[in-house]
C-alpha cells in the first residue's frame, strides 16, 4: 500500500486548503489516479487497522440493494440492536435527514441504485421497460456473454434522485474490463474522497467486489484502478495522517472466497476471509465529518 501512502504525502505537500460542506476544512488536490495489482496481494492498508468486517458487510448490503441502516447492522453485528453502530449510523441520524424519514432509512443510496434503478416517469407513465433496471445483474450477465464490451458499467449517480439519498454517492461509477488473458479489472471514479478514513475502505470494497464478480464469471483478477476527483485530507486528520506515515507497511494479505459460490447474491460474511494473514499496525482514531 505504498502507493496510498505516497498519495497522502503528495496531498500534504501540494494540497490546497479549502472550506467544505461540513465546516471542518480540507487540504486537497483535484484529480488523482492510483493503480493496484490485485495479483500482488489484496490492497488492505497495513499502517493502521482496516475495518474489514465493515467492508464486507457494507458490500453485501449493497449487493442486497439495501437502504435500511439497521439491516446493515444485522449483517455486521448479527443484531438490529440500536446500541450497535455502523459506518452509516451517523448519516441515518443526521439532523438534515432523520426528521423526514423512518428510523434507519437512508433513501435511494448505492445498493438501491445498483439493484433498483428506476426508469423515469412522465405524466404518471413509465417512459419504457418494466420500471427498474438491475444494474448488477445486467453487469454480470454482460461480462459473461460479451466480456470484451466497453459497456460494463455500474452507476450510483442518479441525478433525478439525489434529494432522496441521505448522502449523494461519493464513489459513483465503476467500469469493468476483461483483458485478452481473461483477467477482470475495475476502474472506479470517486467524486469526493476522505483520504484518511474513507479511501482505504473504498479501495478494499471495490477490490473485493472485483474478486467476487471475477469468481462468479469464472475469470481471474487484474487491477483495481482508483480515480478520484476531490482527494482531500480533513484538517483535523493531519495529525493522524502524519502518525500513519511514520509507520512501516507490512506485507499484503491474500483474499479467500468460498470457491463453491457462483452467484453474487449467495455470498455471506463467512464466505469472505483472509487466505494469508492480515498483519497491520493498531487503529488510529479520527472523527468522521458528516
Amino acid at each position: 500500500m505504498k502507493k496510498y501512502l505516497d498519495d497522502l504525502t503528495y496531498i500534504l505537500k501540494n494540497g490546497e486548503e479549502r472550506e467544505d460542506r461540513t465546516g471542518t476544512g480540507t487540504i486537497g488536490v483535484f484529480g488523482l489516479q492510483t493503480r493496484y495489482d490485485l495479483n500482488a496481494g489484496f490492497p488492505a492498508v497495513t499502517t493502521k487497522k482496516l475495518a474489514w468486517e465493515s467492508v464486507k458487510s457494507e458490500l453485501l448490503w449493497f449487493i442486497e440493494g439495501g437502504r435500511d441502516e439497521r439491516r446493515l447492522c444485522e449483517l455486521r453485528h448479527g443484531t438490529r440492536d440500536p446500541a450497535k453502530k455502523t459506518i452509516w449510523t451517523a448519516n441515518a441520524n443526521a439532523d438534515y435527514w432523520k426528521g423526514a424519514h423512518y428510523d434507519g432509512d437512508l433513501g435511494r443510496v448505492y445498493g438501491v441504485q445498483w439493484r433498483h434503478w428506476q426508469f423515469p416517469i412522465i405524466n404518471g407513465q413509465l417512459v419504457q421497460g418494466s420500471g427498474e433496471v438491475d444494474q448488477l445483474e445486467t453487469l454480470i450477465n454482460g461480462i459473461k456473454d460479451n466480456p470484451f464490451s466497453r459497456r460494463h458499467i455500474l452507476s450510483a449517480w442518479n441525478p433525478g434522485e439525489l434529494d432522496q439519498m441521505a448522502l449523494p454517492p461519493c464513489h459513483l461509477l465503476a467500469q469493468f474490463y476483461v483483458s485478452k488473458d481473461l483477467k477482470l479489472s475495475c476502474q472506479m471514479y470517486q467524486r469526493s474522497a476522505d483520504m484518511f478514513l474513507g479511501v482505504p475502505f473504498n479501495i478494499a470494497s471495490y477490490s473485493l467486489l472485483t474478486h467476487m464478480i471475477a469468481q462468479v464469471c469464472e475469470l481471474d483478477v487484474g487491477e483495481f484502478i482508483h480515480t478520484i476527483g476531490d482527494a482531500h485530507i480533513y484538517k483535523d486528520h493531519t495529525g493522524p495522517v502524519r502518525t500513519q506515515l511514520a509507520r512501516t507497511p507490512h506485507g499484503l494479505p491474500t483474499l479467500w472466497l468460498n470457491p463453491t459460490v457462483d452467484n453474487i447474491e449467495d455470498f455471506k460474511m463467512s464466505d469472505i476471509d483472509w487466505d494469508m494473514p492480515y498483519t497491520c499496525e493498531e487503529a488510529i482514531s479520527a472523527t468522521m465529518a458528516v
